[in-house]
Order: structure tokens, then C-alpha cells, then sequence
């Protein structure tokens, strides 16, 4: 097992179906602990401007970055739980590159709402940065026993079985998903305007409530597209490799590249992504990037 390698050429020297193997372990010790938790919850908090979290949260963060940093102990670790303890309230997620080593980033449980009211949709999200690009990506979903994966280059799956994104070029058509932001009132005002006139063009708008989970749907080609505003890195990460490698594309309101640090999302095939940046362009606000 890879214990404490150099990475001396970034992604080049890295041996992928081993990383892989380590992560999906990893996840799924946070699986563990995401199902021995679920309708057995003591202790929610609210986070300043960052909604909820639970002991399921921390506990799934913590055995995930335990069992990465013993198998991985040079490579950066951004996980949203430890981030938040360490971090101001409200803070931002500074835009840095990972270093030689790379960065994982970690979302223990996305869809920590679903969680609390035990709406099955929720998932663990982990993707590993390195060379400026995410190169691998687990997501796990426990309530649906689905585990989706994807290394840069080699496609990406669910339960070993490969995804395409949707083929639909009719917005008319077109089943989306998206998600809502209330905290700051500029954004939601900036959403509702975008959402008004997307569920009037297309066939409808789902709001499952945990981007990662969104984004293996536009994978997986059951929604054609997706868009959101503000969610954070650990959120699309992994989910951006998995729409990639299926053949999609993951653009920002502005329809310039997207990476993990900037704050609105497109995804799905180019056709359903151009209709959609239309709509969104004509109402962003000057923060939106």
C-alpha cells in the first residue's frame, strides 16, 4: 500500500487503481458512520451562514482523514468540517493551489439537512487535487448503495458501470436540478430570478439538496443539466471529474472554466449548458463569478 511516497511528478507517477482503492475505503468508513447515525442524532448545530451539522458530520470527517493520512501522509487534507472548526465564522475558502504533494477534499456528508430529517439523499464526497486539476473522485451514496467513481482519463462509474451524461439537446425537454442558498439574501434574490424563468423553458427543476449527489445525476444522464450559486469546494469537486469523464462539461455562470474555488456551477452536455448560462446571464449580480 502506498505509504508516505514522494509524489515526485504530481499525477504522472501516481498508481491510480491503488489510490482508488484507498479512497473507497476510506469513504466507506464514513458510510459506516453515516448509517449507524442516521434517526439516532443527540448533538445539531447550526453553522454561521453554512447551515447544519451533526456528530455524524465530524465523526465521518474524522475516520475518513484518519485513514487518508495513514496511507497518504504528504498529501494536504481540506475537509469542510475541520475547515469550519479552524476558520472565522462565514469564512471563505482562500483560492491556493495544492502543493507538489496534492490536496484531498472532503465532504463527510453532503446533504446534512436531508440528513437531520431523514430524507434519504445525502452522500460523501471525496476528491483528490493535484497538478491544478481533480484527477480522482468518490462519491458515495448510502441510502441507495451507489458508489460512483472516476480517475481523470479512464471514465467514470457507478457500481462499476460506466456513465454518459444525457444526449437531450431540447431545453423544452430538459429535466434539471439545482440548488437554493438562502443565507445571503443577494444570492437567493440572484437564484429566484434564474429559477423563475429556467422552470418555464425546460420539462422541470428537481432540487434533491446535495450538489455531489446532483452532479452524479448529470453524470449518470437522468438530469440533462445543473446550476447552483455559492456552493463550496468539497461540494463539486469530486462531482466535476464524474461529469467530465462521462463526457459533459462543467462551466460557470459566465461561461468560463469552473474549478473548485469559484462560486456558480453548470454542468451537463454543451447544448443544455449554453441554454442555461442564457438565463443566468441575464440576471448575475457583480459577486457572481
Amino acid at each position: 500500500m502506498f505509504k508516505g511516497k514522494t509524489v515526485e511528478n504530481g499525477a504522472k507517477s501516481m498508481d491510480w487503481k491503488q489510490v482508488l482503492s484507498t479512497a473507497i475505503k476510506a469513504v466507506s468508513l464514513g458510510r459506516e458512520v453515516l448509517l449507524n447515525y442516521f434517526g439516532n442524532l443527540e448533538h445539531i448545530e447550526e453553522k454561521f451562514q453554512a447551515g447544519l451539522v451533526s456528530e455524524a458530520d465530524k465523526e465521518s470527517e474524522r475516520v475518513i482523514a484518519e485513514h487518508l493520512k495513514k496511507n497518504f501522509p504528504t498529501i494536504e487534507f481540506l475537509g469542510e468540517e475541520s475547515f469550519a472548526a479552524k476558520s472565522a465564522p462565514g469564512a471563505k475558502v482562500e483560492v491556493k493551489p495544492a502543493g507538489p504533494e496534492g490536496r484531498w477534499i472532503v465532504d463527510p456528508l453532503d446533504g446534512t439537512t436531508n440528513y437531520i430529517h431523514r430524507f434519504p439523499i445525502f452522500c460523501i464526497s471525496l476528491a483528490l487535487e493535484m497538478d491544478g486539476k481533480i484527477q480522482l473522485a468518490v462519491i458515495d451514496v448510502p441510502m441507495l448503495n451507489e458508489t460512483y467513481t472516476a480517475i481523470r482519463g479512464q471514465g467514470a462509474f457507478v457500481n462499476g458501470r460506466r456513465l454518459r451524461v444525457s444526449k437531450n439537446q431540447e431545453f423544452k425537454k430538459a429535466l434539471l436540478a439545482t440548488g437554493f442558498v438562502a443565507e445571503h439574501e443577494h444570492v437567493i434574490a440572484e437564484q429566484l430570478k434564474i429559477f423563475d424563468e429556467i422552470v418555464r423553458k425546460c420539462r422541470g427543476v428537481r432540487r434533491p439538496g446535495a450538489a455531489a449527489y446532483d452532479l452524479t445525476q448529470v453524470a449518470r444522464g437522468v438530469f440533462d443539466g445543473y446550476w447552483e450559486r455559492n456552493i463550496q469546494p468539497w461540494d463539486a469537486a469530486a462531482g466535476i471529474l464524474l461529469v467530465e469523464e462521462a463526457g459533459g462539461i462543467i462551466q460557470t455562470y459566465k461561461g468560463e472554466e469552473y474549478h473548485p474555488y469559484k462560486n456558480s456551477i453548470v454542468a451537463g452536455n454543451p447544448a443544455i449548458v449554453k441554454e442555461i448560462q442564457n438565463v443566468c446571464q441575464k440576471h448575475l449580480q457583480s459577486q457572481t463569478q
